[in-house]
Parts: C-alpha cells; sequence; structure tokens
C-alpha cells in the first residue's frame, strides 16, 4: 500500500532510460520548478560509445553526454562543441563524438565514471542529477521465443526473431557481483515519482530495472511510477506490440504489477510521414488496448503528444510533462501486487 505522502515545494522526479527519448523529456523538466534526477543505462555497445567501451573496457559515454547536454545551462555554441563529431581522415577518430572522448578522460581522471560526471554536470551548470544506472559496462542478453540466445545491446534487435526475455551482466567475467550506481537506489526511493521513457523497451528502459537492486527499488518505492508508452513500434523489437502489452512485458521482468499511471498517446501519425521516415527501426504506430491497459494500471492518461519531424516521430517533451505534473494530483493510496 502507498502511503500518502505530502507534496514538497519542489516534487523529486527520478526519470530512467537511454536513448534519444530522454533528452527530450529531461530538458523539458529542466525548465520547471522540479528536483529531476536521471538514471542513465549504460549496455550501449554501438557506434563511438561501443567502440570507446571495447578500446577502453570503459562504461559508453554516448546516453550519459546527451544527457548532460539536455540538462546544462552552457551556450548552444558550446553545446555544440561538446556533441561534435569528426569527421576525420584518421579512423581512429573518424565518427567520435568529442563529448564522449572527454567523459572517458575526465573518467581516467577522476577514477570512476561517477566522478567524471558529478565533475562534468558541474562544469557544464547541469540543473539537476545525473547518475549511471550501473558505474560499470554491462551486456545485455535477450532469449528469443525460439530458445536462441545473442548478446549485445546493438545485436538482439532481430527481424526474424521475438525477444522473450532480457537481461544484463557485468563485462568483467571475475565480478559476478551486479551492482546499482552511487545513488541510483536512493534516488528511486526518496522521489515523489519515477518516469520511464520514452525509450526503446528492451534495450533503453530494461537494462536499468534488471540490475537487481533497482527492480526491488522499482516494487518498493513509495513514488508514483508512471511509464511512458511509445508511440512506434520497432523493427525486432515490438513488431505487432499495443501498449497493453508493452506494460506487460514490463511487469513480467520485474515480476510485479508495479506501474501506477501510464501515458498514451492517442493523435494518429500520417501514414503518409510514416513511409518517408529514412528511419528502418520504426514500423507501424503502436496499437491501443485501453480494456487491458485499466486492468494493470491504476491511471491511464491518453493525449495528443505527437512531435513530428524530418527526422521521425517523436514525443513533445513540454506536453508529456504537462500531463507528468498534473498526474502528480492522483498519487494517492495505490497496491503493489505481485502478478
Amino acid at each position: 500500500m502507498k502511503i500518502y505522502r505530502p507534496k514538497r515545494s519542489r516534487p523529486k522526479i527520478t526519470v530512467i532510460g537511454g536513448g534519444t527519448g530522454l533528452p527530450v523529456l529531461l530538458e523539458s523538466l529542466k525548465n520547471k520548478d522540479v528536483d529531476v534526477t536521471a538514471i542513465v543505462t549504460v549496455a550501449d555497445d554501438g557506434g563511438s560509445s561501443g567502440l570507446l567501451r571495447k578500446m577502453f573496457n570503459t562504461v559508453p559515454p554516448g546516453d550519459l553526454r546527451n544527457v548532460l547536454i539536455s540538462l546544462s545551462d552552457i551556450p548552444k555554441q558550446q553545446k555544440e562543441i561538446f556533441q561534435y563529431r569528426f569527421k576525420s581522415e584518421d579512423k581512429s577518430l573518424d565518427g567520435h563524438s568529442l563529448g564522449n572522448l572527454i567523459i572517458l578522460a575526465t573518467s581516467e581522471m577522476r577514477g570512476s565514471i561517477y566522478h567524471a560526471i558529478q565533475l562534468l554536470a558541474k562544469m557544464m551548470h547541469v540543473q539537476g542529477n545525473i547518475y549511471p544506472a550501473s558505474e560499470e559496462p554491462l551486456n545485455l542478453h535477450a532469449r528469443y521465443t525460439d530458445g536462441s540466445l545473442a548478446t549485445g545491446e546493438s545485436q538482439i534487435a532481430r527481424p526474424d526473431k521475438k525477444i522473450e526475455y532480457v537481461t544484463v551482466s557485468t563485462t568483467n567475467k571475475e565480478d559476478i557481483s551486479l551492482k546499482p550506481g552511487r545513488k541510483v537506489v536512493s534516488s528511486i526511493m526518496d522521489a515523489d515519482m519515477v518516469v520511464l521513457g520514452p525509450g526503446s523497451l528492451y534495450t533503453s528502459i530494461l537494462p536499468s530495472l534488471m540490475i537487481p537492486k533497482v527492480r526491488d527499488a522499482m516494487i518498493q518505492t513509495k513514488a508514483q511510477v508512471i511509464y511512458i508508452s511509445n508511440i512506434m513500434t520497432q523493427m525486432g523489437e515490438t513488431e505487432g506490440f499495443t501498449d497493453a502489452k508493452h506494460v506487460e512485458v514490463l511487469c513480467d521482468h520485474l515480476e510485479a504489477n508495479f506501474l501506477d499511471t501510464v501515458l498514451v498517446n492517442n493523435a494518429e501519425v500520417p501514414k503518409s510521414h510514416v513511409m518517408k521516415i529514412s528511419n528502418d527501426e520504426y514500423l507501424y504506430q503502436v496499437k491501443h488496448d485501453f480494456k487491458r491497459l485499466q486492468e494493470i494500471v491504476p491511471l491511464v492518461i491518453s493525449s495528443d503528444f505527437l512531435n513530428i519531424t524530418e527526422k521521425g516521430v517523436y514525443h513533445d517533451g513540454d506536453l508529456v510533462v504537462e500531463e507528468i505534473l498534473r498526474a502528480a494530483s492522483f498519487h494517492h493510496h495505490n497496491h503493489k501486487d505481485t502478478v
């Protein structure tokens, strides 16, 4: 049973995720009178992040870099320098973002990714807190419905297979312990609200939640737990998924009905626009199953959250944040029952 807690003057909101969705939400939250904490996934193994992770056995810096930028108050020009991606004849630099290299250098100087991010957050005038979900890189593993297995965040999305379950492990074979990063658990337990997403279900949201102590905190926290349902299905991850199926996967992985509120986009994405999107990750718009959603989640909020650009279909951060803050008023006695 959740116990009602008087609202503080600045509500504490902890957001968990990665990829492109998390920075959009954080940028909108930054402008509100809230105490924001971002818990960032560290299972990425593709692109510049993946190469640096492999070369230096380090936490992949890309998602952390984007979160630093989204919560930073430094001028736009400085942000552009931090985000600059080398186009170099020298293959050792080509494709790497300057910010990734700065995070890596600071991590070496300070002796840990945690201390590196705290120092950079100060230098970049970050409004809020940023904590890596784990302080060592995690491997993401998938089991498919046909019983086969795959490892690696960039490897598990397969158009010819359906994911049944994902787990994470450390990359250090001698150390089998799987620990959350510093202040991650306390940020979940002390929050007024914990927000999941928006982001890829299996590769941005679940990796952090599959760390055992994070999973336990998500079930035990008195905070209102909100999930922002995806607008589009994703190739190799969520083909044919309804919004309720996304929620079922989350609850099955944590073995609990731990969500209090789900935000669902109810505006239609023009079919002509879907055909134009060059990003082949996206397939179709997520279909609604409000009847099933209402069986699993106490509060379902549907509204127009669309932000359509030439690059793709995204959540409108300002509209989502507006609803999140409104949903806080519904925070009352709810049960957290096991599935």
